[in-house]
Parts: structure tokens; sequence; C-alpha cells
């Protein structure tokens, strides 16, 4: 109809006033939170020799999925040295690891709850749909103006953006898990947090892995656009070239993007499928269990 209008922009701009008004001090504690993570992470990252960081990435690939992997990640990270990226690379994997490691605090005990609870399920399964479909850009809206120009927004705005799949699927995996195993760990007496901790996560681990590789890749997509409220990195590098039609470094920092999500990716599915180390890790845990097992028997 002409001249109605339903002002929800309007009603969201004065909740973000309200929480800007009444809220800073918290939104500056977590800013220093973020802030002092990230400068943690790219601290270890950043100040031993490129040669350190290739070396210790190249053991962890070797023994993670073969001698082929670790060739490939080797090649790839000394291309990065090679095109001067090596810094806005660690820059940049210092804000994923960051994001990463909140929007899994967050969202895997969210994904065990939804498991457990279908009403609870139902609830938070609009707010998911919701962080999934909101383009990205609007994300760094209240970002900015909660958290200030600089690393934090980046890292606020990664972690709306990647949290919803590691709440689906953990929710997945954990229902999927065959209710027949749980039911013979409730006959023999074990607790509720037991059977969790014992049977289904571990039987779920892949899907929740499936979940962790989601949101690593959405993080490092989030790069780019983080760079324009002055995370930096290569998501700056990208933003700069925007801004000058400089194909040459647009493509440099796009690679550099490029590989290290290579690397992570094929990390995260080692994990999850439990081959070389990780598989040797899980054999160990397993016999562990085992022995204690028969220890209470006895």
């Amino acid at each position: 109809m002409d001249g109605f209008t339903i002002p929800v922009g309007d009603v969201a701009e004065k909740a973000i006033n309200w929480v800007i008004d009444n809220m800073a001090a918290f939104f500056d504690l977590l800013r220093t939170i973020f802030i002092e993570m990230y400068d943690g992470v790219y601290y270890l990252l950043g100040t031993p020799h490129f040669a350190v960081i290739i070396g210790v990435v190249a053991v962890i690939a070797l023994l993670a999925r073969g001698w082929q992997f670790m060739l490939g990640s080797v090649i790839g990270l000394v291309l990065i040295v090679g095109m001067d990226q090596w810094d806005n690379a660690m820059v940049s994997l210092a804000l994923v690891l960051v994001a990463t490691f909140w929007a899994l605090v967050i969202s895997l005990p969210l994904g065990i709850w939804a498991a457990r609870s279908t009403t609870f399920s139902n609830i938070v399964r609009p707010f998911l749909d919701f962080l999934q479909t909101m383009p990205a850009f609007v994300y760094l809206i209240p970002a900015l103006m909660l958290f200030r120009v600089g690393v934090a927004p980046g890292i606020v705005a990664t972690i709306a953006f990647a949290l919803a799949p590691g709440v689906r699927f953990t929710e997945l995996g954990i229902r999927s898990v065959d209710k027949e195993v749980v039911e013979a760990g409730q006959a023999f007496g074990s607790s509720p947090a037991r059977i969790l901790r014992q049977i289904q996560l571990p039987l779920a681990l892949p899907t929740i892995m499936a979940g962790v590789n989601q949101v690593i890749m959405l993080s490092l997509s989030m790069v780019v656009i983080a760079g324009m409220v002055g995370a930096g990195g290569l998501g700056g590098d990208v933003i700069l070239s925007l801004g000058r039609l400089d194909t040459a470094l647009g493509v440099e920092a796009g690679l550099g993007v490029v590989i290290l999500a290579m690397i992570l990716d094929r990390l995260t599915n080692a994990f999850g499928r439990q081959s070389g180390l990780f598989s040797w890790f899980a054999k160990r845990r397993k016999s562990a269990a085992a022995a204690k097992e028969q220890e209470l028997a006895a």
C-alpha cells in the first residue's frame, strides 16, 4: 500500500544504538579479549622464521596424510613466501584460528543441546537459517559499530558467518548415532554424560569434523570481507587490489587464501577420517578405554 512501511531497519538501528549506549563496557572487554588472543596467535605464527613454520606444517602433514600431502603443503607455503605474502598469510591464519575457536566454542555445545532436545532444535533452527542466509557484508555494520575498526570486528563478523555449520553438523552427527548402541549403554547403567562422551561423540566424530571443516572454510571466505574493516592480511591486499585495479596483487593474495584453505581442509578431513597420526591416537584411545573396562569388570 502507498505510504505504508514497516520500520524494521529503524528498529534494528535503535536496538544497536541502545546496546552501544548501555553495554559499551562489555563489548570493550570482548574487543580486548579478541585482540589479545589474535596477538598471541599471530606472535606464535609470525615471530619464528618462515622455515620453522613450514617445517612444523610439513611434519604435521606427513603424519596426518603422508608424503604427498607434505610435499604439496611445503610447495604451497614456499609459493606464499615467494609471492611476499607470508606475513599477510600469517595475519589471516591467526584471524581464522581465533574466529574458528570461538565459533566452535559456541556451536558445539549448541549442537549437542539441539541433538538432545527437539524443542531447542526447533527454536535454534530459524536463527541458524538467518545466520547462513544473511549477506556477509551486513555483519560488518553492527560489528564495526560495537568493536570499532581493526581485527575485532573482522573476528566477530567471521564468527557469526561461520557459526551455523558447526551447530548443524554436531546435531546431525549425534542424532545419527545408532539408537541401539545408546540403549546398550543405558542398559549397563551409564550416565547420559558418559554416553555422550564415550559413545555418541566418538561415533559422531566424522560428521562433527565435517562441520569443523565447514566452519574453517567459511572463516577463510570471510578473510577478504574482514579486510574491509581494517583486519589486514590477505583480505586487506585483495581490497587494496580492487581499489587500484591491481591484478597481480589480487591474484597473489587470492592464491594465498586458496593455499591456506587447501591445507586446512585436508588436515580437518584427515582428522575426521582418523587417518595417519590421528588414526594412531584413535587406536590408543580405544585401547585405553578397553583396558579400563576390563579392569572395572575384574
